[in-house]
């Protein structure tokens, strides 16, 4: 259902170039066919890039975590392997200053808390 729903989207956005394509080459009438077709091409990748990149933004469903030797869990201060879930779906704590980590139970607790 997501890769339809994400080709949906993609189609719709392949339509949506079309016009302003057709702007850009009609500007561009007084050039070269295939100078204003590739400026025209230039200028429809600068915009529909961001588009694209949210299209086609990728959410796991297998979260990515960081196991780090030798460190007190977060939730019940025990001592040894520490887990964390780096990103899962929406959860990304790719950028976080203060990681949590925590013992293998906690950790399975925390993910039943995250909403991926």
């Amino acid at each position: 259902m997501k890769l339809l729903k994400k080709y949906t989207l993609y189609l719709i956005r392949w339509q949506l170039s079309t016009p302003i394509l057709a702007i850009v080459l009609k500007l561009l009438s007084d050039m070269n066919t295939l100078t204003a077709t590739i400026i025209a091409n230039l200028i429809g990748g600068l915009i529909f890039f961001w588009v694209d990149k949210i299209i086609f933004k990728k959410k796991s469903d297998i979260p990515l975590w960081e196991i780090k030797e030798d460190v007190t869990c977060y939730d019940c201060h025990t001592k040894g392997k520490g887990y964390r879930i780096v990103e899962w779906g929406n959860y990304d704590r790719s950028d976080d200053k203060n990681p949590q980590y925590r013992c293998k139970e906690c950790s399975i607790n925390k993910m039943k808390t995250i909403n991926k």
